[in-house]
């Protein structure tokens, strides 16, 4: 027998094997027969070019790892959600909606092979040490990010607590990248803050979506009820990169007796579904205002999109996000998970969240006020759901759009001034809840004279 017609069908037998790892083993069958032609021509192309490289290469290289690349690959060219999960990545993935890690405490995405940060989580080492939406992360332990998988950068900067991390990152306006020495925590996912503004008006601070935040907003709404008789309430998503679908879909079902919440389509009928609200025994029909912005994501569109389109809420800020695609996540064998995108949301009015984002019903930039100098937002540095290679849109026969971006050399140390320190302590949103923090925030300000001004006028 041929030693390298052996070897041929070893490779080829590897290959697919490695295509049956994607399939049968994720829960589904897809026949990858010769009779589906082009199918079959592209399976001889990739089993040739392993061969070539396994055989000629100027250096050894594993056939294993050629064929979980050419998976990674496969995934990642599909939207900027979908991925391959190796046992460690599936790991992590889990442990994001139990409550709580160690690490830095940042939300971040992959974006054209760069490590982007969404948002920093309040009070955490991350935003202490000064990390902002928007910095891209291009170092960690002075370990290039470009083309890292991005649960080998959650994996490199979570760890024990009490050790320290170095992020090296480049930010919109900085001359030079800058380096942060940052020591790890225990991050708690605590996910609703509140607290009563002036009688009658309650502020409530949800800063993701995990598996106990639907109860702990019932219980800030039955802490300030107890309080006072309520006017109306502040319900801020600003940041938050979402997390559960089912706890949005409660959360929404709080504020709403009936309707349509969200409803999800797929190319598959079992991927084709309607949530819709029930009547609560306990009615909560004060007027609610709910402020949105750029790192508002996922989940928290879907609840500014249902309580915008069922008018119960006036929404206010700047757009959202735009994260309107569902993924689900299937175990594969050896540890393995495969999480892909199977659908993309549409609010109760049948709108598309994908790369167009939550719109307020009035839009104001956020800054801070009534201080000597203005610390503004801007938001323009914010990655969207659109700036991601690979985003789905809103309907598939959109075009694609894409955003380059460009670093500089060189690095310098993160600012320590005490102007610094003092934005910091004033943006409130990443620390303790204090009313004179809030009244600092002009689309705070701006939400609660609207309730102010709604109760005059009723009254």
């Amino acid at each position: 027998m041929n030693p390298n017609n052996e070897q041929h069908r070893k490779l080829w037998a590897a290959m697919i094997f490695a295509i049956i790892f994607c399939t049968i083993g994720s829960g589904f069958y897809r026949n990858l027969s010769a009779g589906d032609n082009e199918t079959y021509k592209g399976l001889q192309i990739f089993s040739e070019v392993i061969d070539l490289i396994e055989n000629n290469y100027v250096d050894p290289v594993d056939s294993k790892e050629l064929i979980q690349k050419a998976i990674h690959g496969m995934v990642n060219s599909l939207d900027p959600h979908s991925q391959l999960l190796p046992p460690e990545a599936f790991k992590e993935l889990q442990i994001d909606t139990e409550g709580e890690f160690g690490g830095i405490g940042i939300v971040i995405t992959m974006q054209k092979g760069v490590l982007t940060v969404i948002s920093p989580i309040e009070g955490t080492p991350a935003h202490k040490a000064g990390i902002k939406a928007g910095d891209i992360i291009i170092k960690v332990n002075d370990e290039p990010t470009k083309d890292m998988m991005l649960w080998e950068a959650v994996n490199k900067m979570r760890g024990p607590k009490g050790e320290s991390v170095k992020i090296t990152i480049v930010r919109k306006g900085a001359a030079k990248p800058i380096v942060f020495n940052i020591t790890r925590d225990i991050i708690p996912i605590e996910s609703v803050k509140y607290i009563t503004l002036k009688s009658g008006f309650g502020y409530i601070r949800v800063t993701n979506f995990q598996k106990s935040t639907t109860d702990d907003l019932k219980s800030a709404m039955d802490a300030l009820e107890s309080e006072m008789e309520m006017e109306g309430l502040i319900l801020d998503l600003r940041d938050n990169p979402g997390g559960l679908l089912t706890q949005a879909i409660q959360m929404s079902d709080v504020f709403l007796s009936d309707g349509a919440i969200v409803s999800i389509r797929g190319r598959h009928e079992e991927h084709t579904r309607s949530y819709n609200a029930h009547d609560d025994t306990q009615t909560r029909l004060y007027p609610l205002v709910v402020l949105i912005n750029g790192g508002s994501a996922s989940a928290s569109e879907i609840v500014a999109g249902a309580l915008q389109d069922h008018k119960r809420a006036l929404i206010l800020g700047t757009t959202s996000f735009g994260k309107g695609s569902v993924q689900t996540v299937e175990s594969l064998r050896d540890g393995y998970g495969l999480k892909y995108t199977i659908a993309r949301y549409y609010t109760p009015n049948g709108k598309s969240i994908q790369a167009q984002g939550i719109e307020p019903d009035i839009t104001i930039k956020h800054e801070f006020i009534n201080l000597e100098e203005k610390e503004g937002e801007g938001e323009g540095g914010l990655l969207k759901e659109k700036d991601l290679k690979n985003h789905l849109e809103a309907e598939p026969d959109l075009i694609i759009q894409e955003i380059e971006e460009e670093t500089e050399e060189g690095a310098e140390e993160p600012e320590k001034s005490e102007d610094l320190e003092n934005t910091q302590k004033r943006d409130y949103r990443y620390g303790p809840l204090e009313i004179d923090a809030l009244m600092t925030d002009n689309q705070v300000v701006r939400a609660l004279e609207i309730l102010e001004g709604f109760n005059i006028l009723k009254n």
